[in-house]
């Protein structure tokens, strides 16, 4: 008897499902997920209403006729925050994360509702009740996709305004292999930082806890 029961214990973070009962991982999960995304939405916004000296207003019908979204943003001069470090810029991305398959809109919308969905099942099935950085990167991961998930079916396309390293080069002359030199040619937004944090605190935490499946 006492052998079965230190077997259940020690089978996993998922046993028992201990987890989804756990007031003090949800409040950690809800929180963060609350958060982020009112940080994202809220930038969103605030970047759209200065960045460009004057409020720009993206419209659904405008994006879904245009053939480029770039004339739908005025020209303007991006807003050195720190020099060489980073600037905001407006871009409308019409794909995913750093503007990868772009026109596939409603394919990331269901991709996205899915991520979504895995996402607590990793919170309820991997994580232990104590585990508070993982729920907290869930809830990171988890704001990330409802952010551009809003963006996607408010505006049909995703609102970005943040560039690191503008105009920094590969060093000797190197280029990727898709073209182009700079260090970091995308602009990005919270949703995407949250995105990258999450995933980061995760892999950690999956190389710290080998024995967990």
């Amino acid at each position: 008897m006492n052998e079965s029961t230190e077997t259940r214990n020690s089978s996993g973070p998922s046993s028992g499902g201990s987890t989804w009962r756990s007031p003090g991982a949800w409040a950690v999960l809800l929180s963060v997920t609350a958060v982020g995304l009112f940080l994202d939405l809220w930038t969103k916004a605030w970047a759209f209403a200065t960045i460009a000296g004057s409020p720009v207003e993206v419209r659904r019908e405008d994006v879904l006729t245009s053939t480029f979204l770039g004339s739908l943003i005025p020209p303007h001069p991006p807003v050195v925050v720190i020099p060489g470090v980073l600037e905001f810029t407006l871009v409308l991305n019409p794909g995913a994360v750093f503007g990868m398959g772009a026109g596939k809109r409603w394919f990331f919308v269901v991709f996205t509702g899915a991520a979504l969905a895995f996402g607590l099942a990793l919170f309820g099935r991997w994580t232990r009740p104590r585990d508070r950085w993982s729920h907290a990167a869930i809830g990171l991961l988890l704001a990330g996709g409802l952010g551009n998930l809003y963006d996607r079916l408010a505006f049909a396309c995703v609102r970005d305004f943040i560039h690191p390293l503008p105009g920094v080069r590969l060093p000797f002359g190197l280029r990727w292999p898709w073209g182009g030199d700079e260090v970091w040619p995308y602009v990005s937004n919270i949703a995407d930082l949250w995105l990258i944090i999450g995933i980061g605190v995760l892999m950690i935490h999956a190389m710290r806890s080998p024995r967990h499946p």
